[in-house]
């Protein structure tokens, strides 16, 4: 696990925390024939295991089978993560000031993908597998599933400020914590980490100055124990 004082230092901003303004939309990308959106099924909001049972099985993964992760399985994983649950357009999980600064980036074997939480679909960035991008530790590779993590400090009023990172650091927090519990719910292996290849991973993104990333976690079935 990482720290919110860790994501502070990783985020590398500094001065004051600024007033609050209206969140913005999830990025801007265009669909192409190499790569067309996914159109995510409905999550599943109801059912699952009790919180308390979540709660006791919840745990870091560092092993993953390859095997690709049903649509049904990636969509509730990221409204979950932090997928609109009110009409008024607030999330599953807390942001600060309601920035809604945090985009969640998909990494899949076909390709890189944004999510849009309001129209609960993935819309297409890059049509290469840069999962390895994603760690730099290589049990990660093999997970079918990465989520980036992503703060776009435009969002919030003030992209220099200190506070505005401690505030991001900690909605990033928010958002892995809900992965972590539907992960466990779902009987399903996953880990976060601050160990990713910023520059390298940004760059293929085509991620804007502002835009910052703060962790990635990984998501796929738990490995099988090797026969003795």
């Amino acid at each position: 696990m990482i720290s919110g004082s860790s994501l502070i230092l990783i985020l590398n901003m500094s001065v004051t925390a600024q007033a609050n303004v209206p969140p913005a939309s999830a990025p801007a990308v265009t669909e192409t024939a190499a790569l067309p959106a996914i159109e995510l099924p409905a999550a599943e909001k109801t059912g699952g295991m009790p919180l308390m049972d979540a709660l006791s099985k919840r745990a870091t993964s560092r092993a993953f089978d390859a095997k690709d992760l049903p649509a049904q399985q990636l969509s509730n994983a990221l409204w979950a993560a932090f997928g609109v649950n009110r009409p008024d357009g607030k999330r599953t999980a807390p942001s600060a000031r309601n920035w809604q600064e945090t985009d969640i980036y998909v990494l899949l074997k076909q390709g890189a993908y944004a999510y849009d939480a309001t129209a609960h679909r993935l819309n297409p960035v890059l049509g290469d597998d840069i999962r390895a991008l994603g760690a730099t530790q290589a049990f990660a590779h093999e997970a079918p599933v990465t989520l980036v993590f992503v703060a776009d400090l435009a969002k919030t009023g003030d992209p220099i400020a200190a506070a505005t990172a401690m505030l991001a650091a900690m909605d990033t927090g928010f958002i892995s914590q809900n992965v972590y519990l539907y992960c466990a719910s779902a009987g399903l292996a996953t880990g976060v980490r601050g160990m990713v290849d910023r520059d390298a991973l940004g760059k293929r993104l085509g991620l804007r100055e502002t835009q910052r990333i703060t962790a990635a976690q990984s998501i796929g079935y738990p490995k099988a124990a090797a026969p003795e």
